[in-house]
Order: C-alpha cells, then structure tokens, then sequence
C-alpha cells in the first residue's frame, strides 16, 4: 500500500448517555441558579454562574452524535484527522471536532447500458450491478473527491474495458474449415463474455477491485445484467449465429452417419452375412448416407431386380 494514501486510526469515545445526562444536570442546574436570581436569594457572585453553567451544560449536548449498526465518523479538528470512531450508539466527543458520518454498508450500483465494441470490433450494450462497501472511511473521505462519483466513472471505465477484452460470442471458422472436429481436443476454448460468465465476472470484480482501492471501497459482487449485440448488427448477427449453428450441427450428424456406416459395413464382412463388392459397398454407403443425413423421412423402394439391371 502507498505510504501516500490515509488510512484508518479507529478512536474510542465516550458513551453518550453518560455525558447526555451531565450536560442535562447543568442545564438544568444553571437554570435552578437562574431562577433563584430572580428570587433574590443569591449572592451577587453567582450573578453570572447561572449563565455560565447553561451554557457549559449546551456545549456538553452539542458534543453528543449517534451512530447507527455500520456506519463510522470520520473526526476532525480543525481539518486535522483525529480518528474514526466506529462505536454503535449514542457516543459523545470534543465539540469542537467535526463529525462526518459514513456508511459502511453495502449498496447496489447499476450501470446504464453502454455500447462498446468488443474483442472482435463488433458494436455490443453492456450493463453490470455492482455490489459495493466502504471499507476504509478515511480513504473514501480524503483521497477522494467525491467516493460515489469515483466509483460511478471507474466501473463504467472497467465494464468498457472487459467488453473490449473478450468477445461477444466464440465463432466457429477453425471448425467450419475442417482444421479441428468440433469435438477434438486439439481446440482451443475462447473465453466469451456470453459463455464463459464465471470467469468474466472473475476479471470485473479484479479490475473493479484495483480501481477502487484508492478510494477504500470494496467490491462483494459484481454481474452483468445487460448483453446484446448493438440494434444496428442485431439482426445480422442473429442470422450468423443461425448458420454456425446449422453448420455445427451437420457437421456433428455426417460425422455420426460416416461412424455408423463404418460399423455396418464392418459388422457385416466379419459375420458374413453377405460378400459386397466395391460397387456395392458404394451404393450401400450412399444410401446409407442419405438415410441418416436426410431432414425428411426416408421412403423406402423394393428393388425387384438386381443392381446390374
């Protein structure tokens, strides 16, 4: 941690209800001098005791502040740091030092939607909740300027850089090439920001956490909300996502068909159930084929002949 940067020194104060009821006791006892004043019945040094003690009695509850479950008060004098008191309740302290309250609790940001191009220059929205908690008041009060205002600009600078560092969806050009089978081992597995959400989350709540230790806060959470493509590429992209898919899913029931060929033509020569030459081994794995890739029922024909007439 920098040497710079404020930190935390918690102090303890007194208990409010102790000093609420001394500053009550000369309030009052001020005024019981005051009245007896009146009455004449005081000597003329006590004349101005009676003021003296009000006002003493005003200073002691003017010292008095409550702090509820969660929140802190940053104390200061004279725009020195004193301390953070952290204490629940009715405390009391100097009156002469300025008390600023913060919450410790945690609070929601939502991001508006924002669009960004991603890994791939493709035009994206994006929108993230943020779960976030001061955890050093100090921090949040001196080293920034406005810690709420901080955090808003900082969390859409990381969303905008995580959009840009990930792409939207994984394409699939090595498998539509042949270069890999779409279920090898051999392929390398993209990082996306729609389908690999456990470790984009991962990498938000990191950066968020890096931007924002200068401020003292912390972040318990951190999602997306919003993901889509931008309206303009909407439909476009909708349509290549339809056709990867197709291509994908042919590519998985040819690979099944040539699989099953395989078997039968092999699973027929070792039971001998029937001697095929070359051509009809081909017009067997043609049928086949056509059989198991078709999108239609296949229609069977009885072929009264032999495959020579």
């Amino acid at each position: 941690m920098n040497s710079g940067r404020s930190q935390d020194q918690l102090k303890s104060t007194m208990s409010g209800y102790l000093m609420g009821f001394v500053g009550l006791v000369l309030v009052f006892g001020g005024i019981g001098i005051l009245v007896d004043m009146t009455q004449q019945r005081v000597h003329d040094l006590t004349l101005a005791t009676g003021p003296l003690i009000v006002v003493a009695g005003i200073i002691v509850l003017v010292g008095l502040y409550m702090l509820q479950p969660n929140q802190s008060a940053v104390l200061t004098l004279f725009g020195k740091y004193v301390g953070t008191d952290r204490s629940n309740g009715l405390r009391w302290a100097n009156p002469l030092l300025r008390k600023t309250k913060l919450s410790l609790r945690a609070h929601n940001f939502v991001s508006d939607r924002i669009k960004v191009n991603d890994a791939r220059g493709n035009p994206i929205e994006i929108a993230a909740a943020i779960v976030w908690r001061v955890r050093d008041s100090s921090q949040a009060l001196f080293d920034v300027e406005d810690h709420e205002a901080f955090l808003r600009v900082q969390a859409e600078t990381a969303i905008r850089h995580l959009a840009s560092s990930y792409p939207y969806d994984e394409g699939i050009a090595d498998i539509a090439s042949g270069a890999v089978e779409p279920d090898s081992p051999k392929r390398t597995v993209e990082l996306t920001l729609r389908s690999s959400m456990a470790q984009v989350t991962k990498s938000l709540m990191d950066e968020l956490a890096d931007r924002l230790e200068v401020a003292g806060i912390i972040v318990d959470d951190a999602k997306l909300t919003h993901l889509a493509y931008a309206p303009e590429i909407a439909g476009v992209m909708l349509r290549r996502q339809q056709a990867e898919a197709i291509i994908a899913a042919r590519q998985k029931i040819v690979l099944g068909a040539v699989t099953m060929v395989e078997m039968a033509l092999k699973g027929l020569s070792e039971r001998h159930i029937i001697e095929l030459d070359d051509e009809r081994k081909a017009s067997m794995v043609s049928n086949l084929l056509v059989v198991l890739c078709s999108e239609s029922e296949a229609q069977p024909i009885i072929n009264a002949g032999t495959l020579y007439n």
